[in-house]
């Protein structure tokens, strides 16, 4: 973690080095997405990650014991879609072919 405050954080090497960082924020008026979107007015999602996994059952189960939230709606076999303690819809993936 490079820097935080009591609504802020940015992470990314701590050495001060040049690379990637992400800062988050928190929202006060936040509105979680709705997915899959079903009408034009629903909130969208802000920001999407997929993470690739080698155990998609084990890496959800373990999701899922942290607070993550399995969506109802699963587009895939190999991937499963999950929402964060926010309401920030994320993905599991597995790679069906190397």
């Amino acid at each position: 973690m490079r820097a935080e405050e009591p609504h802020w954080v940015l992470i990314g090497p701590s050495d001060g080095a040049a690379g990637t960082a992400l800062a988050f924020e928190t929202e006060p008026a936040y509105v979680p997405p709705v997915w899959p979107t079903r009408n034009a007015g629903d909130q969208q999602m802000m920001l999407h990650l997929d993470v690739e996994v080698d155990d998609l059952k084990a890496e959800t189960a373990h999701a899922v014991a942290e607070g993550a939230t399995l969506a109802g709606h699963q587009p895939q076999a190999d991937v499963r879609v999950l929402f964060d303690l926010s309401g920030h819809p994320f993905c599991l993936w597995l790679r069906t072919s190397q």
